[in-house]
């Protein structure tokens, strides 16, 4: 019988080491059977959204599930910077975390506190539990630490502005730029191919190649991707399971709308 793998090394970390940026894409739907589907499909990374999807903890639980089952890498986007939400995550096996909306070192700060156990952080200890192998995992405790990777996203002008400081604190494994929520906040709402957020997509991967940092952003066709690759981000996502389903669903009945007309004269009786 073959040992059995190391739970304790982050697959996330091991994409980062490839010679290509790792792709990935959002897990909206919200179903553990689609996102099985997508790590079949390929990609290198799922990102599983607690904070914009509706599901509970045991439906994200199923999802991670479903996605170590693929070779495509789990990241999940916690609904917000607090210290049950990741304790909840990493306990049901969450390995890889992103925290939104982190405007400042100090919010970074808390986010590394909240990942890791004492006397690195607060984040509160069970022994039996998925992250652990349910127990099996003799060495989880000491390892545990070592074994979360903990992305902060960038999704304002003042994180942006705050970038070298939060990309310093200890802890602190990559950035991710969020450029719809970016776009929003600097008055352009559902718009990321503006100019002025384009400057500041630029800007973001240039000032992390600088400091030595991951850097991550998310785009919705293949060709902006691309260009976010040229850029020098570290690795990318391409819009979302449900923005794909919904885009191939339009094409298709766009080009058979003009087709379903009636072969025949219709009789009156």
């Amino acid at each position: 019988m073959p040992a059995p793998a190391d739970i304790l090394i982050n697959p996330f970390r091991e994409r980062l080491k490839q010679s290509v940026a790792p792709l990935g894409t959002w897990l909206m739907s919200g179903t553990a059977s689609t996102a099985e589907a997508m790590g079949r499909a390929g990609f290198d990374w799922l990102l599983l959204d607690l904070e914009h999807v509706p599901i509970d903890e045991r439906e994200a639980l199923g999802i991670l599930q479903a996605v170590a089952g693929t070779n495509a890498a789990a990241v999940t986007r916690l609904a917000a910077n607090e210290p049950v939400l990741f304790k909840r995550a990493l306990d049901m096996g969450a390995q890889t975390v992103m925290v939104p909306f982190v405007d400042s070192a100090d919010d970074a700060r808390r986010a590394v506190s909240y990942a890791k156990y004492p006397p690195e952080g607060i984040r509160g200890f069970a022994a039996v539990h998925r992250a652990s192998g349910y127990g099996t995992a003799k060495d989880y405790p000491r390892r545990a630490n070592d074994s979360v990777f903990t992305i902060i996203q960038l999704e304002t002008p003042k994180a942006i502005a705050a970038l070298e400081e939060i990309a310093a604190v200890p802890g602190v494994d990559a950035l991710f730029l969020g450029p719809g929520d970016l776009s929003a906040s600097m008055g352009h709402i559902g718009n990321i191919a503006a100019p002025q957020v384009q400057d500041a997509i630029r800007d973001v991967a240039a000032r992390c190649r600088k400091v030595g940092i991951p850097c991550g952003i998310v785009g919705p066709t293949p060709e902006m991707v691309s260009s976010f690759v040229s850029l020098g981000y570290s690795f990318v996502a391409v819009a979302s399971d449900m923005g794909m389903m919904m885009r191939q669903a339009t094409a298709f009945i766009e080009a058979l709308r003009p087709n379903l007309a009636k072969g025949f004269e219709s009789t009156v009786y």
